[in-house]
């Protein structure tokens, strides 16, 4: 389809119109990204410097800080600027930019998710079998399969969404160029695009849950099978912290898509827009260091050795 586009730059509107709310905003979602870099930086420079995290589960957990990364940046500085110019004013080719990397490492979370869930259910049912089944070579395949369904569902949905010609408005009621956001301004027929981006987002949602959904059923008989109390509680701890992140971000869906339709509105899909592009990136780094002995022995570790570097 031609594309016969009329508009050459789009005004989001934010999340609030409030002048009072805008500075303290600012500072909120500042303080939020920073701890997002951080965060995920971290966790990436932890797993890099030391060799014991040099396993499958690590693998997936600094592609999945990566990940976590890369989409929060491609949102939330241009929700920052927002707040401090008002209405913030961005090009097509931008908000086209936007669109397609949020879409692409949102994505690239959602399987990477259900390689790490397959990943916890090798460790605990078949621990004799794990090293000859996670090899470098499956681990680096399910990592690509991700980035390549994460890329290619953006490519989908962007260039969906941009095959429309928008000749009317330019007014995006959202803080973000969010694909339903920007389509609903096209002028012409959307229909298809709309049931393209529903088959697609609903195959690669539901393809994910099965995936761990099926993990962690065979994972919690394994768990109920086993006599030894050590043995529960190792197998409990390995998969408490992707467990955490799953409910987390899987949970903000359900909370979203499956309210009453009378009950839904563009406030509500901004107020979940935030936590999928701002809350939960930033929550990631923390469940895993947190709750998880090793990164934390490693943090300390490295803090020791800072500690005695500048001491000398």
């Amino acid at each position: 389809m031609e594309n016969t586009t009329e508009v050459t730059e789009f005004i989001l509107l934010g999340l609030s119109n409030d002048p009072e709310l805008q500075v303290p905003l600012f500072i909120m979602f500042t303080v939020i990204y920073l701890i997002t870099v951080i965060g995920n930086l971290g966790i990436m420079v932890l797993i890099l410097l030391d060799c014991h995290l040099h396993t499958p589960m690590y693998f997936f957990l600094s592609n999945l800080s990566l990940a976590d990364l890369c989409y929060s940046s491609a949102v939330t500085p241009t929700v920052m600027a927002g707040f401090l110019l008002g209405h913030q004013v961005i090009s097509y080719n931008a908000c086209a930019a936007q669109m397609f990397f949020f879409g692409a490492f949102a994505t690239v979370e959602n399987f990477l998710l259900a390689a790490m869930a397959y990943d916890r259910y090798v460790a605990v049912c078949k621990p004799l079998h794990y090293t000859t089944t996670m090899t470098r070579g499956v681990c680096a395949s399910l990592a690509i399969g991700s980035y390549f369904c994460g890329f290619l569902n953006a490519s989908i949905h962007t260039g969906d969404t941009l095959s429309l010609s928008f000749c009317e408005s330019n007014v995006v009621h959202h803080f973000f160029c969010d694909v339903p956001a920007v389509m609903v301004l096209s002028c012409s027929d959307r229909h298809v695009s709309e049931l393209v981006v529903l088959y697609v987002v609903t195959f690669n949602i539901t393809f994910v849950l099965l995936v761990i959904l099926t993990s962690y059923t065979f994972i919690f008989i394994t768990i109920l099978k086993m006599h030894s109390s050590s043995g529960y509680q190792k197998a409990l701890s390995t998969c408490a912290s992707h467990f955490t992140a799953v409910s987390i971000f899987y949970g903000t869906i359900i909370f979203m898509y499956l309210q009453p339709s009378s009950s839904h509105s563009m406030d509500t899909d901004k107020i979940a827009s935030v936590f999928y592009t701002m809350i939960i990136p930033m929550l990631n780094p923390l469940v895993y260091s947190l709750r998880n002995k090793e990164v934390k022995g490693t943090l300390m570790k490295v803090v020791l050795e800072a500690k005695l570097f500048f001491r000398l």
